[in-house]
């Protein structure tokens, strides 16, 4: 059986031992443990059930991985993603309106596209036909989106109405005044948050594996404490009211939600070009993720061949692109290859062996449901922040003294923190990038495909001011 079982991950041939695969399998699940308390916090806000929410996390985290170590034999974890998770849970099911099964119907049609574009090769088309500053401004605009959630979940934000102030973008807005932020220190959970934040720091700044999921626990604990014997109002549950979760409630909805993506109550080009925005951002999102990840990742595992492909590497896509499809059936938004992954691989991971251990610890960790009501976002949001000043990391790459370059970038960028919208971020991004190449003669340089997309994403708006 041992010896199958090295033959079939090519023990031998990348050269690796059952001790590697292990504790780099360990590594990649310490490292990306965080989501499994993340995740349902976030998608709370789309009205889900947190229980219910944290289930189908672990479980699709376990079938995504477990696909990737047996179709791909790579050593990468996979599970609901940051940002993307944020775009259904406050932009999909919030600003515009759709219900969480129509967000997983979305899901599902996400994956099934980024499943059509891996397997008829027009995925690197698509990747080298969109300019590589606007692609950066996307995730460091994610990241900014993120941040500021972060920060607003840590209720490191105090709210009130402010009449002379600028109104939000989209419909989420229907006051004459818009309500503003400001930092405040005031709340218990404010003060605890800040715990949080630093422990994240330190962590992170000592490269400790694992620091996020360790400052969620520590954060937790002393947040029990302070509440239950310190009088703090944090919102605890102790765990004996918390259940494992109820997975009938979610499994399946997708098909309903698909049926539900297409009701044309508020007009059929409503309909198409919301819908058209919404698949978008959600395949181009879940592809750059899971791109940046195997390219950063391969070649530090030794998957990268004499010619520099990656070994495997339509595979590892075809993979990740059916993991978001099994994703939706649980219950989760879009499902993708964690960049995390790269500290198993740093512990010695080269083979889809360590993959199957990191899913069978992702499958174990349903038994920690009942421990969800004693974690305070508090605990979590200082998670959301990091990674959110992480996704940043790529801003000194665009050059912000060509305007050319920083339009668009800044645009798309600004939009999605400020507008509260990612999708829309990514549709002005593409527009302003369009208009720019023609304000200065250069119109030849843009691609027909950025072309289509944003004239597509400029009738959206178009129809937005009608209906």
């Amino acid at each position: 059986m041992n010896d199958f079982v090295a033959s079939f991950f090519k023990f031998q041939e990348r050269k690796t031992t059952w001790q590697r695969e292990t504790i780099g399998g360990i590594t990649s699940f310490v490292t990306m443990a965080y989501i499994i308390f993340v995740n349902p916090q976030i998608m709370a806000a789309a009205g889900m059930d947190k229980g219910t929410v944290m289930l189908a996390t672990c479980l699709a985290a376990a079938a995504g991985t477990l696909l990737m170590a047996l179709y791909a034999n790579a050593p990468f974890g996979l599970a609901p993603g940051m940002g993307i998770n944020a775009f259904f849970a406050y932009t999909l099911c919030g600003a515009m309106g759709y219900t969480w099964e129509q967000g997983l119907g979305a899901v599902l049609l996400s994956g099934i596209i980024f499943v059509v574009v891996s397997v008829t090769g027009l995925r690197s088309r698509i990747i080298s036909e969109i300019p590589m500053h606007l692609k950066k401004a996307i995730g460091i605009g994610i990241g900014m989106f993120i941040l500021y959630i972060g920060l607003k979940n840590a209720s490191l934000l105090s709210f009130s109405a402010n009449p002379g102030s600028f109104i939000p973008l989209g419909d989420s807005m229907k006051l004459d005044s818009s309500i503003i932020p400001a930092l405040t220190f005031a709340n218990d959970s404010a003060k605890l948050a800040l715990v949080g934040i630093f422990l994240n720091i330190g962590f992170l700044l000592r490269g400790t594996r694992g620091g996020m999921l360790l400052s969620i626990i520590i954060t937790s604990m002393l947040g029990c404490y302070l509440q239950f014997f310190s009088g703090w109002q944090l919102g605890l549950h102790l765990p004996g009211s918390m259940s494992i979760g109820d997975l009938s409630e979610t499994f399946g909805k997708c098909l309903s939600g698909f049926v539900q993506l297409f009701d044309i109550s508020k007009g059929l080009g409503v309909m198409i070009f919301s819908l058209f925005s919404v698949m978008i951002t959600m395949t181009i999102a879940d592809m750059f993720d899971t791109i940046g990840t195997v390219l950063a990742t391969a070649s530090r595992a030794n998957l990268v061949d004499e010619d520099g492909n990656i070994i495997n590497g339509e595979r590892i896509l075809l993979a990740d692109a059916t993991a978001t499809v099994m994703g939706a059936f649980f219950g989760t938004s879009t499902v993708t290859t964690y960049v995390e992954s790269s500290t198993g691989v740093a512990a010695g991971a080269r083979t889809g062996f360590a993959s199957v251990v990191t899913a069978l610890l992702f499958l174990l960790s349903v038994s920690l449901a009942p421990l969800l009501g004693m974690v305070p976002a508090a605990a979590t949001a200082p998670v959301l922040i990091m990674v959110g000043i992480m996704m940043a990391s790529d801003i000194g790459d665009i050059d912000w003294r060509n305007l050319e370059v920083a339009v668009p970038a800044y645009f798309t960028m600004m939009i999605m923190c400020f507008g509260y919208n990612i999708a829309d971020g990514i549709a002005i991004g593409f527009i302003m990038f369009s208009f720019v190449k023609l304000a200065v003669g250069k119109w030849s340089e843009v691609s027909w495909l950025v072309r289509g997309l944003s004239a597509m994403f400029l009738l959206r708006f178009v129809f937005m001011l009608f209906y």
